[in-house]
């Protein structure tokens, strides 16, 4: 596994190649669930590098490869988890919290059947553990979102109101970039992780 870059643009390119490389290898072989867990995982990462509706597009689409691949194989537990993942990060960006309880309940059950498939795996539990506080954050993070949308209504101009609201649209979706872009990294780091051989033994210590 390559190196992540840390510098955003390289990151965006890192992971661009990664789809692209995902895609290719789809063609030919189409049931490969490793391959459809790296493609949703890319595309998850890429989301965040979007905004609106373009962002949730691409989570959307990391959901599917990920779906796809528990097709194959409905037990491989990264990919249950990076799916965790992915409905974590769609139920952020969904303001109506009904709507939003019904993706954080589909991450909770994947992040359960990952924890079932690999019991030691402290990341999964830790997910697990997290995504049960998920629901009371998105209303805190709405609310603020609110607040703030609010108090730039009341305080703008008539002549101001469409660059107001626009900015705090932006700030909205910059809030849930970096809830993105954790649960993001993440999933790729775990994702690697599990394809990685282990670590040769430390050295006997000196007598």
């Amino acid at each position: 596994m390559d190196t992540i870059p840390g510098n955003d643009f390289d990151r965006l390119l890192f992971f661009e190649a990664a789809r692209k490389t995902a895609e290719v290898n789809y063609a030919k072989d189409p049931l490969d669930a490793d391959n459809l867990t790296r493609w949703g995982g890319a595309l998850l990462e890429l989301s965040q590098f979007q905004q609106g509706q373009d962002c949730i597009k691409l989570i959307r689409e990391a959901i599917t490869k990920l779906e796809q691949a528990l097709e194959v194989n409905p037990r491989k537990h990264d990919t249950l988890w990076c799916l965790g993942n992915a409905h974590t990060s769609h139920a952020f960006l969904t303001p109506e919290h009904d709507v939003a309880m019904g993706y954080f309940k589909k991450a909770s059950q994947c992040f359960q059947q990952a924890v079932e498939e690999d019991p030691d795996n402290e990341i999964y539990l830790k997910s697990l553990e997290l995504t049960a506080r998920a629901p009371e954050l998105h209303q805190e993070v709405h609310k603020q979102v609110q607040y703030q949308q609010a108090a730039s209504s009341a305080s703008a101009s008539s002549s101001l109101k469409g660059a107001k609201k626009k900015k705090s649209n932006d700030l909205k979706y910059d809030i849930f970039g970096w809830i993105i872009l954790a649960v993001g990294i993440v999933a790729w780091v775990g994702m690697a992780k599990s394809h990685m051989p282990p670590a040769p033994p430390p050295p006997p210590p000196p007598r």
